[in-house]
């Protein structure tokens, strides 16, 4: 995994927390699934259990499904995941017999422009649909777009690897502050 890459889920945290704070309880409800599993649940393709305890109209004006649904989206696309469908499918059953995490987290790497454009885009289509007005989209998109740029921003900045979601300026191993067990 690129050490400069920022894992969906953390992005979408990092984008709620900014402008939606009420909606932080909803992120920590979804961190139990993987990350398939929560855009599932986002975009109402799983309907057998509403374990999130609210149907799909309450969702749709919410910035995290937004976020993550179209975050996700445009990583699948870049990194070309969608053709691999088939393989994935046969590698999740597998990882569930042996009792591994049925998928890995969705990780995006350093984007171009052209890239950020592709995830701007896709935050505006997808606020849309979901039924948020163009301003409140427009915010949210420009808000995705700043945290993806933040993240190769920060790791040129101090000339350190990023960890993917980490925005801890003074986590362990940092001068300033004793390591931890």
């Amino acid at each position: 995994m690129n050490v400069e890459a920022i894992r969906v889920r953390d992005l979408v945290r990092d984008v709620v927390t900014q402008l939606a704070p009420e909606e932080l309880p909803l992120v920590a409800g979804l961190a139990v699934f993987d990350d398939a599993g929560a855009v599932r649940r986002l975009g109402g393709r799983d309907r057998r259990r509403e374990t999130l305890g609210f149907g799909l109209g309450e969702a749709a004006a919410l910035v995290t499904p937004v976020v993550w649904l179209a975050v996700d989206q445009a990583a699948q696309r870049m990194l070309g995941t969608w053709m691999d469908n088939g393989i994935t499918r046969t590698g999740t059953a597998l990882r569930r017999l042996l009792g591994r995490p049925v998928s890995e987290p969705v990780v995006i790497p350093p984007l171009t422009r052209e890239q950020l454009a592709l995830v701007r885009e896709s935050v505006l289509t997808t606020a849309a649909r979901r039924g948020l007005e163009a301003e409140r989209a427009t915010v949210i998109a420009d808000a995705v777009v700043t945290r993806l740029v933040l993240v190769e921003t920060e790791t040129e900045a101090d000339g350190t690897p990023e960890l993917p979601g980490s925005d801890t300026p003074d986590g362990p191993g940092r001068p300033d502050r004793p390591d931890e067990p």
